[in-house]
């Protein structure tokens, strides 16, 4: 077995270690949950600008979240008999943490499919308006029979300007 890192928190071997465990992985779930709704909110309002600035604070909380998870995995056997109740309150409030990221990320996808589809049509516009118009459009031909004018040399294409 290789020794821990000098900066990974120790196994749990205790029930008071595992209590002190869950509860630090309550507090950094609670700046968590508290960060992306906050970022939810942002971009649900179009403040994308503020809402980047909660990536550095969410991914630091996403590496502790991690982190602490892990070491509570790695201890679930004391934790399951000795602490069940907290077990089973933690494991409710994971599906009630990864409900609320599906809600984010599914804003996040809205927000980048509106934000490509502006691009796009601006792009496209941009294009547009640069585009050469060398010939203006129509052919000569579509341009007098348009105007009900004879084309070069013929009849009136247009029935009711020659009163036929």
């Amino acid at each position: 077995m290789s020794a821990p890192s000098p900066h990974a928190p120790a196994p749990i071997a205790s029930v008071s270690e595992a209590e002190h465990a869950i509860a630090n992985l309550n507090k950094i779930m609670d700046h968590l949950v508290d960060t992306v709704e906050e970022e939810t909110a942002r971009v649900r309002a179009g403040r994308l600008r503020d809402a980047v600035e909660l990536d550095e604070a969410k991914v630091e909380l996403a590496r502790a979240y991690a982190a602490e998870t892990k070491r509570v995995k790695s201890a679930k056997d004391i934790i399951a008999k000795s602490l069940p109740d907290a077990l089973d309150r933690l494991r409710k409030r994971h599906d009630a943490f990864q409900a609320l990221l599906q809600t984010n990320l599914t804003v996040l996808a809205t927000a980048h499919a509106v934000s490509e589809g502006i691009i796009r049509g601006v792009s496209g516009e941009l294009a547009r308006k640069q585009a050469p118009s060398t010939y203006g459009g129509l052919r000569p031909r579509q341009r007098a029979e348009q105007q009900g004018k004879p084309a070069a040399g013929g009849q009136p294409q247009n029935r009711l300007a020659t009163g036929k």
